[in-house]
């Protein structure tokens, strides 16, 4: 999914803000990449510079009304004539691995329910000093979703029961809404690249 207009974030197309010298998308779509046999960028008439560079990259793109998250995403699903399941990312989760994803997918591929929805807890947030937009009670713990999800293609449009998976992980805390989050997301990357050798 990346097709907002990124208006709090107040850097242009947020898909395209650059971290590190790279746009947010890119680092979403080399985590994905390896495990998912096909990848389709949902773009909406307020990222163009977005469906641009995603053409470059050979990926399939799809252009929603931009009606808003769920609409453009029940779009996106259904002119793909996905029927089986289909993973829906937002373009603002830079630091998401591949590991991360392996390790959704293969919780889901356990589960009888149709859909999973990934979590964090709110402590988590609360320790990077963020407050997230949405916050759910789930069975007495504060969790907030992480973007992340798996649905059936073919009942797209419907609610569908999910499973709720619940991850601790850094790495789907930071999604880009606001200059902050981006501050914070820099700082994290800062740090490992130090502990890493790969800065001075």
């Amino acid at each position: 999914m990346a097709g907002g207009r990124g208006t709090r974030l107040g850097m242009g197309e947020k898909p395209m803000v650059r971290l590190f010298g790279k746009p947010l998308i890119d680092y979403v779509v080399s985590a994905i990449k390896p495990l998912i046999r096909r990848m389709i960028v949902a773009t909406t008439s307020a990222t163009p510079e977005t469906r641009i560079w995603s053409l470059g990259k050979d990926l399939e793109v799809t252009e929603t009304s931009g009606s808003g998250y769920i609409p453009d995403m029940i779009e996106a699903v259904e002119r793909s004539g996905i029927y089986g399941p289909v993973m829906v990312i937002m373009a603002d989760l830079p630091l998401i691995t591949e590991e991360i994803i392996r390790e959704v997918i293969d919780v889901y591929r356990s589960r009888p329910e149709p859909a999973l929805s990934v979590h964090t807890p709110l402590s988590l947030h609360r320790s990077l000093g963020r407050r997230p937009d949405v916050i759910f009670n789930y069975w007495g713990e504060l969790i907030v979703p992480a973007g992340v999800n798996i649905l059936r293609g073919s009942n797209i449009s419907e609610e569908q029961e999910d499973f709720h998976l619940i991850m601790n992980r850094i790495e789907l805390a930071i999604n880009i809404n606001t200059p902050e989050d981006l501050r914070i997301c820099e700082s994290i990357i800062r740090r490992r690249m130090v502990s890493q050798g790969d800065m001075d």
